[in-house]
This record gives C-alpha cells, structure tokens and sequence, in this order.
C-alpha cells in the first residue's frame, strides 16, 4: 500500500470516527494543563515527524476535546479532511502570533509560532508536540517542553544516541529514545516499521496494531513526565 492510499485511509478515519458532539473550544481553568512534547530526530529521514505525529495522534484521542497540535516548521497547504475538534483548535490557534495553522485528521499542525507561545497557549487547550527535526538538539523546544523524545534508526550507533540524549537533557527533560523501524533496541522503545502506519500518523491518526502500542506507551511515559 502507498503513502496515498495510506494517507487517505488516514482521512477518512479520522472522518468517520468524529463525534458530534463535542464541547467548545474554550480554556478549561480547572483542568490539569496540557503536556507539552518536543520530538528531535538523531538524523535526517530517521522518522521524527512520523512519531511526532503519531505521538500527537494517540494524545490528541486521549484529550476530553479529542485533538493534539503539532508544532512543525510549515503546516502545508491544500485540503486535508479533518475531525470537527482539529478545525476548531486550527482557529484557536491561529491566534498565536506568527502561526499558520492546518488541521489534518484530529491534528492541528502550526507553524510560524514562537514555541513558549505556542505552548502557553496549548496548555489551556490541546497536548502540544514539537517537531524540533534533527538540525540541532535542545534549544528552545526543549527548554519549553515537559518531556522530550529522540527518535534514532536501526543502524544509529546507541554511543552517538547517548550522546544526543545527554546534549537535549542539559537544556531540558531526559528524553525517551524510540528507535524507529526496529524489531527490538538495546535501549529505549522499538517502533516496528509499518507503511500503514505511518500513511496514518502523516494523515493525523493513531497506527493500528503493535506501532500504536509502541505509540501508547510512549504517550504513557510522556504524561507520566507531564
């Protein structure tokens, strides 16, 4: 199955699945303030905006309001079929100045923003994930971030993912190292590679199968830092 056809499955789930009737977007005081997720990659095409995507996904269902925000470097443009709570939180936070929103699936992706912004704003309203790339480990994503995650491939040698996660801890949370497309790691979680999958995380919705158990309890140890 291609990435189309993944992508569009994706789509359409997220379009069937929605519920009617959901509440208002509005800021909740009484409710414990949204986590806020930074996801770094060890290298490029290593597949950080994929578990980015698919962690924001699994959270997202989680939230009483049922979407999640993807902070990301461009939202993208063209149409995307989206759950009625994605276009609602898009129009919340296109507020944020400097952000350009999308909702694809029951995401919110931004771009443009500020990231202290853009999570101060998401803490009344959705879970926030980062998609900080692999250009630079740390920074500001990481300072803002409750809990953070390094994603490394198969072949990443665990001394160089070591030290990646030693450079994000000084600025911010101990992250949690997936390594995406294995069978099993030495350390961290082990994402199995899935097609499907990851078409659906890209679309905005949770992988099916042993991927969104990986995914589940990754949400799981990120909450549990929150």
């Amino acid at each position: 199955m291609n990435r189309l056809v993944a992508n569009a499955l994706g789509a359409a789930g997220a379009w069937l699945l929605e519920s009617p009737a959901e509440p208002a977007m509005g800021p909740t005081p009484a409710a414990r303030a949204r986590p806020v997720v930074a996801v770094f990659g060890l290298a490029p095409g290593c597949g950080a905006t994929v578990v980015a995507r698919a962690l924001a996904a699994e959270l997202g269902a989680r939230d009483p309001r049922g979407a999640a925000a993807v902070g990301c470097d461009a939202p993208g443009a063209g149409l995307a079929l989206a759950t009625a709570a994605a276009g609602r939180l898009a129009r919340v936070l296109a507020d944020v100045p400097g952000a350009h929103t999308r909702a694809v699936g029951r995401l919110c992706l931004v771009g443009g923003a500020d990231p202290l912004a853009l999570a101060d704003c998401c803490r009344h309203h959705a879970p926030l994930v980062v998609d900080a790339g692999s250009g630079a480990l740390g920074g500001r994503a990481a300072v803002v971030a409750d809990a953070t995650v390094l994603v490394a491939s198969p072949s990443s040698e665990p001394a160089l993912a070591a030290v990646a996660a030693a450079c994000i801890a000084g600025v911010g949370p101990e992250p949690v190292t997936v390594v995406n497309g294995a069978v099993s790691a030495r350390t961290g979680l082990s994402l199995p590679r899935s097609r499907v999958g990851a078409g659906l995380a890209l679309a905005g919705r949770e992988p099916p199968g042993e991927a969104g158990r990986t995914l589940a309890r990754l949400a799981d140890l990120v909450e549990e830092a929150s």
